[in-house]
């Protein structure tokens, strides 16, 4: 399904940062190229609040069963989260601590930015310093389209009747934009990794020592 452009075309989406083949951040820095995320059209956003007004009683949930599709899903992901990485039986880690507090942490995520469909800046900023704190603990970008998928796959029975196609599309479209945007966060943090990595190379002293006579 395709995502509803805001404005009057593509072509008013397109920023300097395009034309000149860069995308710097939030934060100023520059990061790889990347196609620049669609806009929610403002009935796509209203279908995303009104559903989250539904999820958002049983959200502790929803988050735990995400993560356990997950990682049925894609049990390569599980090499992610070192504090769980060894649990095989699924009935334990629904039970796990820090995977519910993940779970939560993550449906946070998805609140804070449906509250700020609205606020342009501030979801961007939001997404992109997610991606960038997930260079830290070494979560690469692959994964982050898995949870989409899985939330939606999770929230469709809740939903049920009022999980309609233009719900599944407006969701769809809101996570290509976070995970494009962090994507985008993680890129910039690695790019930075890497140079402050060259430069301490440059200027470690050498192992060679000399007599002093």
């Amino acid at each position: 399904m395709g995502c509803a452009l805001s404005g009057t075309g593509v072509d008013s989406a397109k920023s300097s940062s395009e034309v000149n083949g860069s995308a710097p951040g939030p934060a100023g820095g520059s990061a790889p190229a990347s196609a620049p995320p669609p806009s929610l059209s403002e009935e796509q956003k209203q279908l995303v609040r009104e559903s989250w007004d539904v999820l958002h009683q049983d959200i502790a949930r929803v988050g735990i069963i995400m993560f356990i599709r997950l990682f049925e899903t894609h049990p390569e992901c599980k090499d992610v989260f070192f504090l769980f990485r060894d649990i095989d039986d699924l009935q334990q880690l629904k039970m796990n601590k820090e995977l519910q507090s993940h779970g939560l942490r993550v449906m946070s995520f998805i609140e804070k930015s449906v509250a700020r469909l609205d606020q342009e800046e501030k979801l961007e900023q939001l997404a992109f310093e997610l991606g960038r704190s997930h260079c830290r603990y070494n979560a690469p970008p692959k994964y982050y389209k898995y949870v989409g998928v899985q939330f939606m796959a999770v929230v469709k029975p809740i939903l049920k009747e009022k999980w309609t196609p233009e719900v599944e599309e407006a969701w769809e479209c809101h996570f290509d934009y976070l995970t494009t945007v962090m994507k985008r966060g993680y890129q910039e943090a690695e790019l930075r990794n890497g140079q402050a990595s060259y430069s301490i190379q440059r200027t470690a002293p050498s192992n060679t020592s000399q007599n002093v006579i």
